[in-house]
Order: C-alpha cells, then structure tokens, then sequence
C-alpha cells in the first residue's frame, strides 16, 4: 500500500543546475541559493577556521549579523557565506584565520 503524501504545499522548486570550486573541487548547487545554502546541502558545515584558536566556524544566524560564515570568495576574504548568492565558476575557499587578499577574476 503506497503511502499518502501528507506535505502541505508542492516541495520548493530549485533554480537551474550550477557548478562552484569548492577549494579547487567542483560543487554542484542551484541557481538561487547562498553560498551557505550550497555547502550545507553538500554536507559541510565548517567555512572558516579562527585566527587564534584555529576552531571551525560555520553557520549561526543566517542572515548576515554573526560574521561566523566567512569564506574567501573569487580571491576576496571575509565574504558572508549566509548573504552571497552562487553563481557559475565561482570559486569559494574554506577561510583560515583572517583571510589572504588574492586576485580577483
């Protein structure tokens, strides 16, 4: 016997299909979606690494307050994962410390 489908609306529809380097691997997420949004549906949860403790940060508020999300992103640190939305080719790094500045594309 088939199960009835008790959900109260249709699931969310995503956008088209993208690809992000992930630090230097290939990601695939949707068009629409934050960077944060992407790396918890790969199942990573850390995106930066402290400067003095060197402890994992991840995702606390989501809405761009907490400065926790922090990523490199296209060479540019200090990108709020929770606020950036993906876009094809973009190239996000996991944060160690403070960030380094590298170029830009």
């Amino acid at each position: 016997m088939t199960q009835p489908d008790l959900r109260m609306s249709p699931p969310a529809e995503r956008g088209r299909a993208l690809t992000i380097l992930l630090d230097g691997q290939p990601l695939g997420c949707h068009e629409g979606e934050s960077i944060a949004a992407a790396l918890l549906a790969a199942g990573r949860r850390s995106t930066r690494v402290t400067a003095r403790a060197g402890e994992p940060r991840g995702y606390f508020c989501g809405m761009g307050v907490c400065h926790d999300c922090l990523v490199t992103a296209d060479g540019l640190p200090n990108v709020r994962a929770c606020m950036t939305p993906v876009k094809e080719g973009l190239r996000v790094e996991i944060q160690r410390g403070l960030g380094e500045w590298g170029v830009q594309s």
